[in-house]
Formats: C-alpha cells, sequence, structure tokens
C-alpha cells in the first residue's frame, strides 16, 4: 500500500468493505475499514480492497449499484471498459474505473456498490461509505483503519502434499 500525505482540503472517503455471498449477503463479520482519498480512481481503490484482504491483484473487476445482480446494474464501472480497445473485447455499457475518482461515484453516505473481483470465482465485496473526513494531520493515506474477521484464501486450502 503506496502511501501519501493529504492536503487539508482533501477528503478522506471513509469505506466498510464486507465480504458477501452472490446474493449480497454479509459472510460473517469479516470486513475491512478504509481511509481512501476521494481523488484515487476506483482502479486504485480495488488494488487497495484487494491488499487489504491478502489477495493478488491478477484478475478483472467492476463496481455495481445492483448488490445483487450485478449484471442488471444501470450504474457500473467495469476494468472491462478501459481495456476494450486494446483486448478487442465487446463494448460494455459500463464506465472505467482508471479514471473515474472515488469521490465522484462514492458521494453520499450510506451509498454502496458491489465490488466483484475476479468474474470466474466472483468475489463479492460490499463497499459503503460511511463518512468523508478531512485528513488527519501526519498522517498518510490510503490507510485500513479496522481489520475484522480473517481473510479467506483467494484460491482456496493449498494442498500440502
Amino acid at each position: 500500500m503506496k502511501k501519501l500525505r493529504e492536503k487539508q482540503e482533501e477528503k478522506i472517503c471513509i469505506l466498510k468493505v464486507t465480504l458477501s455471498d452472490v446474493f449480497g449477503r454479509i459472510r460473517g463479520t469479516t470486513h475491512r475499514i478504509l481511509a481512501i482519498p476521494e481523488r484515487f480512481t476506483l482502479y486504485r481503490l480495488a488494488e487497495e480492497i484487494v491488499d487489504a484482504f491478502d489477495f493478488d491483484f491478477d484478475h478483472c473487476f467492476g463496481f455495481f449499484n445492483n448488490l445483487k445482480l450485478w449484471t442488471e446494474s444501470n450504474e457500473c464501472y467495469e476494468l472491462f471498459k478501459d481495456i476494450e480497445k486494446e483486448q478487442g473485447l465487446e463494448p460494455t455499457h459500463c464506465k472505467g474505473v482508471k479514471k473515474t475518482r472515488v469521490g465522484g461515484v462514492f458521494n453520499n453516505i450510506g451509498k454502496k456498490m458491489l465490488f466483484l473481483f475476479d468474474y470466474g470465482d466472483e468475489w463479492h465485496f460490499i463497499v459503503e461509505l460511511k463518512g468523508i473526513e478531512s485528513p488527519k494531520q501526519d498522517t498518510n493515506y490510503p490507510l485500513i483503519l479496522e481489520s475484522i474477521g480473517k481473510a479467506p484464501p483467494q484460491y482456496g486450502e493449498i494442498d500440502e502434499d
């Protein structure tokens, strides 16, 4: 996690990221609370979420406003949009993640988005804006404010044999 010191006029988004199942139900209490500068892109937010759960940042992902049926979202942001031309992919109706700012998407307290990581294994995380704060003096961001519950292994248990 690369740390940056924020200027006082910039705001920090306090985001609760909770592991959920494919139906949007919370799996236990495994969550992280992250302090993310509002100017960060959704791509950078995705990196921070994946890092906070000790996963490898090695798959495509997206953010969707339909927490249960992500394919029916009317607000969505996907890495596929940023790479569709260079990879020869079918165009997506979603916006990209590399230029979209966290503060532009998470702009109302309580707003929730599904962060879908790895379209094959479909790791579902509910991301909720819990607050917007001024940066604390002498604090470097991004920052994990709270880490509750053990993250599951990204690729299942490793067989020792």
